[in-house]
């Protein structure tokens, strides 16, 4: 009863940071802006980071249950 909310989290976090990197990796391919407003190396790599941050915790909550 209790994995049903770590199962829902970790399907979201998962979902969200697999689309983040998916994303960065295709405008970083094709050469678009990652974000307005910011360099291009900078905006990549932090997106990069969150991508790997959301799925690793999306990892983390499907080892918790």
């Amino acid at each position: 009863m209790e994995s049903g909310p770590a199962i829902f989290a970790g399907t979201a976090f998962a979902l969200f940071g697999a689309g983040l990197l998916l994303w960065t990796g295709v405008r970083v391919r094709h050469g678009a802006p990652v974000a307005h407003g910011v360099a291009p190396g900078a905006a990549a790599v932090l997106a990069t980071a969150f991508g790997v941050a959301f799925l690793a915790l999306g990892v983390w909550c499907f080892g918790r249950f």
